[in-house]
């Protein structure tokens, strides 16, 4: 493992999936805040320097559990959200599903009107570079697994592919970087190891 400053790149865990809310404004759920809480185990979380997040309420209120824990106040950027997904909104499981994978194999397309995946990556990867620009030590950002995938192919040097997303469907998983060289340090691993 390289040594020095660490950045957690941390997607917030289950939320309260409503078709009639806007996906912005979706809350995590109890389960949700009980996964972002288990973090309290992990070592590294009380290293932290710096807390940011994405402004969608999810990602904030993955962040607010981790001020409580840290006493760290937590950032909000815009250009920590989710991909923008707003051409849809709201797609029943299967279309959602059907879509991502789309996303995900024509980078340089847009699938159903989302934003492309190549400028997604652009935007993440951006922000990230900025955050680690104004932070000396370890620092997390919780956002989304999408723009998480996306970050990680850029670190890694591949391709993008949904082979990258995060597992499971529940979000609630980090991967760590190494904010001297940047490499990886590590990929998912889940907020609530069993």
């Amino acid at each position: 493992m390289s040594g020095g400053p660490v950045l957690y790149f941390i997607t917030h865990a289950d939320v309260v999936i409503d078709p009639t809310v806007a996906i912005i404004d979706w809350p995590l759920s109890s389960r949700g805040r009980t996964r972002m809480a288990a973090l309290a185990s992990a070592p590294w979380i009380w290293r932290l320097s710096g807390l940011y997040c994405s402004p969608e309420r999810k990602a904030r209120d993955g962040a607010a559990v981790l001020a409580g824990i840290t006493g760290r106040a937590p950032v909000v950027r815009d250009d920590l959200g989710e991909n923008d997904r707003s051409a849809t909104g709201y797609l029943p499981p299967e279309a959602f599903q059907a879509t991502a994978d789309a996303f995900f194999a024509a980078p340089e397309q847009s699938a159903r009107g989302w934003a492309r995946a190549v400028d997604e990556q652009a935007r993440i990867v951006s922000a990230l570079e900025a955050v680690m620009g104004q932070v000396e030590g370890d620092v997390a950002v919780v956002s989304h697994g999408a723009v998480g995938a996306l970050a990680l192919a850029h670190y890694l040097g591949q391709p993008i592919s949904r082979s990258l997303d995060q597992p499971g469907a529940d979000g609630g998983n980090f991967f760590a970087l190494s904010m001297a060289d940047r490499a990886v340090l590590y990929g998912w691993r889940p907020v609530d190891p069993a």
